[in-house]
């Protein structure tokens, strides 16, 4: 059986230099960019209840439900401007229309 070498404090080596415990500082607000709400989440849904669709949404609605999924991906796109952003609006859509159906 090969014994490993006690670890020493050398200046030298990988783990060299006074040993000290990891910093952990706290977790910047920038990171939580992005996470949903529930307060902003309410918020949206009572929008999207009281207004209700922009023209486009409908339009889109409409591709999918003759089922043109592509069009609709690249009408979304066209609109929104993005590939990422108009699959996620083709995604929010047909979801919104297999729970109408049911």
């Amino acid at each position: 059986a090969i014994k490993m070498p006690v670890r020493y404090n050398l200046a030298i080596g990988l783990d060299k230099g006074f040993k000290v415990t990891k910093n952990t500082p706290r977790a910047r607000k920038s990171r939580t960019r992005g996470k949903l709400y529930k307060r902003t989440k309410f918020a949206r849904d009572l929008v999207r209840d009281i207004v209700g669709f922009a023209p486009y949404e409908r339009r889109l609605m409409e591709l999918l439900k003759i089922s043109r999924d592509k069009r609709a991906l690249k009408f979304a796109k066209a609109r929104l401007g993005s590939h990422i952003r108009g699959k996620r609006k083709r995604e929010e859509i047909t979801a919104l229309l297999q729970k109408q159906r049911q």
